[in-house]
């Protein structure tokens, strides 16, 4: 059963590239969004997390802070965040605990890979209540940006 509006976040901690861990509850008093994605260096990927550090600051002025979270290593994921300058935190999933409890997971993705974030995108209130989930089916696909906005700007 996938969560949904008004459902508690499921806690996590999770390492950033600069090896430290960062937890759900960081961003309690915060509005926090959450991009799940399939795998650094692909193309939908980059669009998806190139849009949001593009419009951060929008994000930041609404009083949100943006995560990308992914499967790939955090080494995977420091080299990425440097190539591309995003300006937000990229978090390894590796064990792939979050994905599976934001029920954004892939058991098989292409190439008969195992374990894989599916594409998704929360939006969490400041008491860790989700406001805005959506996760998508097709790795192809983008998450709805102006209902995120949408959502950050009732809040």
């Amino acid at each position: 059963m996938s969560l949904k509006k008004g459902d508690k976040a499921p806690s996590f901690t999770l390492f950033n590239t600069e090896k430290k861990k960062v937890s759900l509850e960081d961003f309690k008093g915060k509005n926090l969004i959450i991009h799940f994605f399939p795998a650094a260096f692909t193309g939908v990927c980059t669009a998806q997390l190139c849009t949001m550090r593009d419009d951060l600051g929008y994000y930041t002025k609404l009083g949100a802070e943006v995560v990308g979270i992914s499967v790939d290593s955090l080494f995977t994921l420091n080299k990425y965040k440097e190539e591309q300058k995003y300006n937000f935190d990229l978090l390894s999933d590796f064990n792939k605990e979050t994905s599976q409890a934001f029920k954004s997971y892939y058991d098989t993705f292409a190439f008969d890979m195992k374990g894989v974030a599916k594409r998704a995108a929360f939006v969490i209130d400041k008491e860790g209540v989700i406001q805005y989930a959506e996760v998508l089916e097709s790795a192809g696909d983008l998450p709805n940006f102006a209902a995120i906005k949408s959502t950050l700007e009732q809040i």
